[in-house]
């Protein structure tokens, strides 16, 4: 993968948390504070815990920073992967965000 497609891709995956916030601040009572400055993504939620995403460009990689630890995903060709076994980025985000909120939430591609 390119430079310019790593970027690419992961600008996707960015607008994709971003538009999730919108649609789960719209339909539910999560009220999740999405802040972005660059390639760094900081969520925070009613009970003060944070999400943070933020792009490692040099190694092609988007790291997820949460309660339950820190992720590494690598695109596969289809979709974002964890390098450790950890499924695909958008169903860890849901179960990470859901556990830290109390609340149900599903985070998806835009």
């Amino acid at each position: 993968m390119t430079d310019l497609e790593f970027l690419d891709r992961a600008e996707q995956l960015l607008t994709g948390i971003e538009a999730s916030c919108d649609r789960i601040n719209d339909e539910t009572e999560a009220d999740i504070d999405n802040q972005r400055v660059g390639g760094m993504i900081t969520m925070s939620f009613g009970n003060h815990s944070q999400i943070i995403v933020n792009l490692q460009k040099p190694l092609h990689e988007v790291w997820l920073a949460a309660k339950s630890g820190g992720y590494h995903y690598k695109w596969s060709g289809t979709q974002w992967q964890g390098s450790k076994g950890e499924g695909e980025f958008f169903q860890n985000l849901s179960r990470c965000a859901s556990e830290q909120s109390g609340l149900s939430l599903h985070f998806q591609a835009a």
